[in-house]
């Protein structure tokens, strides 16, 4: 038989099974994710019937996720995503079954309290447990089951993002730095849609925003320059948040108190700061975010510079005392918000636009997502954002180097020539080597800048002696 026939043949069958495949995976993981988000939205609106403000209740909350994650299964803690990038890369993309009753017990008890996570990441390892239960059942090679659970990952993501899209690409961007996965794409798309149109169809609504406001905007060279600075500037956020969170979670770790003790204090804290100062920070913080991109002076103004600093502290102290959930929405917070404060910076009318970018920039550095935070963009803000994202988010991506909130990702991309990387290894365990000659040419800038400075205080110091 002619070569050519049997190869097309074979690829017909391969596409055949993937449709039907990621088609049904992709309907269930959208079922469960509706139930996840019902339960989320119900035990958000039940707030009001406690005779307190809910955040009192984040003290005991944080103990009660403690316990249910230690006893239960230990995979749910943190903030989901991570653990299944593990899982795909350790163990073949195995996850046991009952970590997904448990991460969203624990998920909910956390929002609902006012812990300062997501709802993306348990959406992902949600999905990815059950495409995992799928495999197992119908005893799947270890390449099926973990290309599965891939899509898995992306229909948990494009079904609570409510972007199919740049869901589906999120779901295999974020394995690897600097490789997508060829082979997943189709049954990752396809997952993803299936997913989103199930939830839409038992009444999930997604929020998008005012895509006709960021037509107004005309590509100059002036605006062009300050989007530049901007990517810069989400860049240094975005590893700024990395460093935080990382450091923080260390520190909790460390304190040589009883974990249960920990979260008690920990959740007190922040209750107490909430009660005396806002309660901006607590929970998902979608009115903030809505804010943040209003193309509304009088509603963006709401929106303040210290409210990126305080939602990464509340994140980081609420993943590190036992709290479960997401990093991902915390990460639109802090992108929306820090945006709006540069373009509350540079004057004009840019703020909703810098919060925009800064809402898909931020989330690209830490993650180390350009493609699928460009696409998300363009789903979320309209084909106008494409130009000005495409060039923020990946300046952004650049900046924040060979760091990320999720430690288990590959590397196989170095984000600069002179510097050497171990491709393939985990993040957390690869090691980066700079040339020497670069050090040196860092260090007599630095040199040369405070000598610049030092000149600059005597000049001014003989000024005011005048």
């Amino acid at each position: 038989m002619n070569k050519h026939v049997v190869e097309q043949t074979v690829i017909f069958f391969s596409v055949s099974k993937w449709l039907l495949l990621s088609s049904a995976v992709g309907i269930m993981i959208g079922g469960l994710i509706s139930v996840f988000l019902n339960i989320l939205s119900t035990a958000e609106q039940t707030r009001s019937l406690l005779p307190f403000p809910f955040y009192f209740t984040l003290p005991f909350a944080l103990m009660l996720t403690t316990w249910i994650v230690r006893t239960f299964d230990q995979n749910a803690t943190g903030h989901g995503t991570e653990k299944v990038i593990e899982a795909v890369h350790k163990r073949d993309g195995y996850i046991n079954a009952k970590v997904i009753p448990v991460k969203l017990v624990a998920t909910v008890l956390t929002i609902f309290s006012g812990g300062s996570v997501g709802k993306e990441g348990p959406g992902a390892q949600i999905g990815a447990g059950a495409a995992s239960f799928v495999a197992t059942l119908l005893k799947f090679s270890k390449s099926d089951r973990r290309k599965l659970v891939i899509c898995g990952i992306s229909a948990g993501f494009a079904s609570v993002f409510g972007t199919p899209i740049a869901g589906a690409i999120f779901g295999i961007e974020v394995l690897i730095i600097g490789a997508i996965m060829y082979d997943v794409l189709l049954p990752s798309f396809i997952s993803g849609f299936a997913a989103f149109i199930t939830a839409q169809v038992l009444g999930i609504k997604y929020h998008y925003y005012d895509i006709n406001f960021y037509r107004s905007f005309n590509l100059d060279f002036s605006l062009i320059l300050h989007v530049v600075l901007a990517g810069v500037f989400f860049g240094l956020i975005a590893d700024l948040f990395i460093t935080t969170v990382n450091k923080i979670e260390e520190y909790i770790k460390a304190v040589p108190y009883n974990r249960y003790l920990k979260a008690f204090v920990a959740g007190l804290v922040m209750a107490l700061v909430s009660y005396f100062f806002s309660e901006s920070y607590l929970g998902l913080g979608l009115a903030t975010i809505k804010d943040a991109l209003s193309p509304n002076p009088m509603i963006s103004d709401n929106v303040h510079w210290y409210d990126a600093v305080f939602k990464t502290f509340f994140t980081a102290i609420t993943l590190g005392s036992g709290g479960s959930g997401g990093i991902i929405t915390p990460l639109f917070y802090v992108g929306a918000t820090s945006g709006a404060a540069f373009g509350d910076l540079i004057g004009g009318n840019h703020v909703a636009l810098f919060a925009a970018l800064g809402f898909v920039s931020v989330l690209a550095g830490a993650t180390n997502s350009p493609i699928a935070s460009i696409i998300m963009a363009v789903e979320l803000f309209g084909v106008h954002m494409a130009n000005y994202a495409a060039l923020s988010v990946v300046i952004a991506f650049l900046i924040t180097g060979h760091r990320s909130v999720f430690q288990s990702q590959k590397l196989a991309l170095r984000k600069a020539d002179n510097i050497t990387i171990g491709k393939g290894n985990d993040l957390e365990d690869t090691s980066i080597s700079i040339d020497m000659r670069d050090i040196d040419k860092v260090k007599r800038l630095r040199n040369r800048l405070r000598y610049k400075r030092l000149r600059w205080q005597v000049k001014n110091a003989k000024d005011d002696f005048k």
